[in-house]
């Protein structure tokens, strides 16, 4: 055999191994393509939200919806409030990077598929607000890593599989609304996680615990008997009436008592109190895990007080939020308001209440520590040994926060208003994921009143016109609040700003980056600390979505829901083309120059573009 005839068998075996392991690579990657193209051929799609999902596509990280890691797998499925229909699939079980599965607030019917248990990466699982039957998969307890289990508004059947106590991870687990029978699980971590709720189904209440059998020893007559009997019934009846008097006593007391405090009793009586599942912590506990609030602990001051770093004795750290020891009316209404607020809201976007602490003189919350502090100190205030945040950590950022704020005016019952959006109260956790904080200036929104507050409550460069103008707030509000903190993050300038007069700019953030943008000076606006690393066409869209957040016009600012279908890449392009052509047709009406409209559709060159954002999601 010649050499021409060895080299063409050499290169002929190495193509077929070539296009083998090509083959394996395309199987592979469409495993995930093929799972989600099922889930889509089974949903009924009227808004066309899965248009993007493209089975002939190699992976599936191309489309809406769909974010995959550095390795192209598939690690989260949003598509919450998509007005889906139909089913669930069985191939949803191939998605084996999964973490995040998120179908709330659809019409999807039928059972949960039982192989959603093979998804062991996954973190959340969100099918609350649909039309699901059929019993609670037992497969469900492999998801040893599940922290948020939420099934509730459906119409599940069954009882509660016992095997869901062992997933120790859980933090939040919501079963109520639905048709379950039996017995409610007692043992494992049911008991360990916050909050928990299986309010509105047919469940058996926890059993009583037996009375005690006294021993008893045989009596010489049935007399005898008798006698001892009646002696052991007296005492037991008067030791009964002994224990049961301070008990009938403070009922007496608090009928009698106006509730003018939230759980006002001195926390050293009884340092394990829970509210639901948040602990109360001693006031001697947080003084040990603060160094008796020094100062060199603080982390951060604010209108009612100062927040600390804390060690607690199991070696956690927290963050405490002292509040000001005045027990002014003001005081106690923001009390009250962040533990009911945090506590309702559960989210992982949002800061978690881990607990308080109550005496006459202290009212303390309790926090987990976010390692990397608030997005305004990271922009800002940095030491120099930490680098800044990076582009992508902004744009996850951006998103996060917005489904943080999305889920408070569209999943809380009743729903939430944050308002005070800004950097500052933007915390992040040692993963630099957002979670929104600071609910000391919310309110619950009541769609039968008005919103109209006696004073005016947020940040000057955040709050919206017509709060200002006429104290109503709606969670319109909260979405100007959020367009001027996208311009933070992507500006890394404070939303007002005396210092900018020096260069006769505007002291707004807003008006500054409007007249950048008048001036055509877009590479102005970046932060410089990112020294060039970003992509135009992203900056650009996150200055799209801002600028639609922060309209005049409550009525034309997106919804949350909205924005985070927007920073999805769902919805943008339509969005800023309708806003434009509304701009043109104001200008028309009033024959007058708008600088900033003129910005956007006078030159193609410093037209902001509403591509996709580029790269895997």
């Amino acid at each position: 055999m010649d050499r021409w005839s060895i080299a063409t068998i050499l290169n002929l075996g190495l193509l077929c191994l070539i296009l083998v392991f090509a083959g394996f690579s395309r199987v592979s990657a469409n495993g995930e393509g093929d799972a989600l193209n099922a889930l889509r051929n089974s949903l009924a799609d009227p808004n066309n939200v899965l248009s993007s999902w493209d089975p002939t596509l190699v992976n599936p990280c191309t489309w809406f919806h769909v974010t995959c890691n550095s390795d192209n797998s598939v690690t989260r499925v949003d598509l919450g409030n998509a007005n889906l229909s139909g089913q669930l699939v069985p191939q949803l079980g191939q998605l084996q990077n999964l973490q995040y599965l998120e179908l709330y607030s659809n019409n999807i019917s039928g059972r949960i598929p039982s192989e959603l248990g093979n998804l062991t990466n996954l973190v959340s699982l969100d099918l609350y607000m649909n039309s699901l039957s059929g019993p609670i998969p037992d497969t469900l307890s492999r998801l040893q890593r599940l922290r948020f289990l939420r099934l509730n508004n459906n119409s599940l059947n069954g009882q509660i599989p016992v095997s869901l106590t062992t997933i120790t991870t859980l933090q939040v687990l919501d079963l109520s609304n639905n048709r379950l029978t039996g017995p409610i699980p007692v043992n494992g971590s049911f008991q360990l996680f916050t909050p928990i709720s299986f309010a509105n189904n047919s469940l058996e209440p926890l059993p009583a615990l037996p009375p005690p059998v006294s021993p008893t020893t045989p009596s010489a007559s049935p007399v005898g008997n008798s006698a001892t009997g009646a002696i052991a019934g007296g005492v037991a009846a008067g030791a009964a009436l002994l224990f049961a008097a301070p008990a009938i006593a403070l009922a007496l007391y608090r009928r009698r008592k106006p509730h003018d405090h939230f759980f006002d009793v001195p926390a050293e009586e009884d340092p394990e109190v829970h509210l639901g599942q948040l602990k109360r912590f001693s006031l001697r506990e947080l003084q040990v895990a603060t160094d008796n609030f020094s100062n060199r602990n603080i982390l951060g001051r604010g209108g009612f007080g100062k927040v600390y770093k804390g060690r607690l004795a199991d070696g956690s750290l927290v963050a405490v939020k002292r509040l000001k020891e005045e027990r002014t009316q003001g005081g106690e209404l923001q009390f009250q308001t962040e533990v009911e607020m945090i506590s309702m809201a559960v989210h992982r976007n949002l800061l978690r209440l881990r607990g308080f602490c109550m005496t006459p003189t202290e009212r303390l919350l309790v926090y987990p520590y976010m390692a990397n502090g608030s997005v305004a100190s990271c922009l800002r205030d940095r030491p120099e040994s930490q680098p800044p945040l990076d582009w992508p950590i902004r744009k996850r950022i951006a998103l996060g926060s917005a489904r943080g704020l999305g889920y408070l005016h569209d999943h809380c019952d009743p729903k939430i208003i944050h308002r005070d959006v800004k950097a500052a109260n933007i915390l992040l956790d040692e993963d630099f994921e957002a979670v929104v904080g600071d609910f000391g200036l919310a309110k619950l929104m009541d769609y039968k009143d008005t919103h109209v507050t006696t004073a005016v409550r947020g940040t000057i460069g955040h709050i919206a016109p017509e709060y200002l103008s006429t104290g109503k707030s709606s969670e319109k509000t909260d979405v100007f609040g959020y367009g001027v903190m996208l311009l933070e993050l992507i500006t890394g300038q404070r939303a007002f700003d005396l210092a900018r007069l020096a260069n006769d700019d505007d002291v707004m953030l807003l008006d500054w980056v409007k007249g950048l943008l008048t001036e055509k000076k877009l590479e102005a606006l970046v932060d410089a600390d990112l020294q060039g690393n970003y992509i135009n066409e992203e900056v650009e869209q996150l200055i799209q979505v801002a600028l639609l957040c922060t309209q005049s016009s409550p009525m034309e600012r997106p919804k949350m829901s909205d924005v985070v279908r927007m920073l999805e890449g769902d919805g943008l392009a339509e969005r800023w083309e309708e806003w434009q052509k509304e701009e043109m047709f104001r200008q028309e009406f009033n024959n007058t120059h708008h600088a900033t409209a003129d910005w956007i559709i006078a030159d193609s060159t410093y037209n902001i573009r509403p591509d996709e954002l580029s790269g895997p999601r």
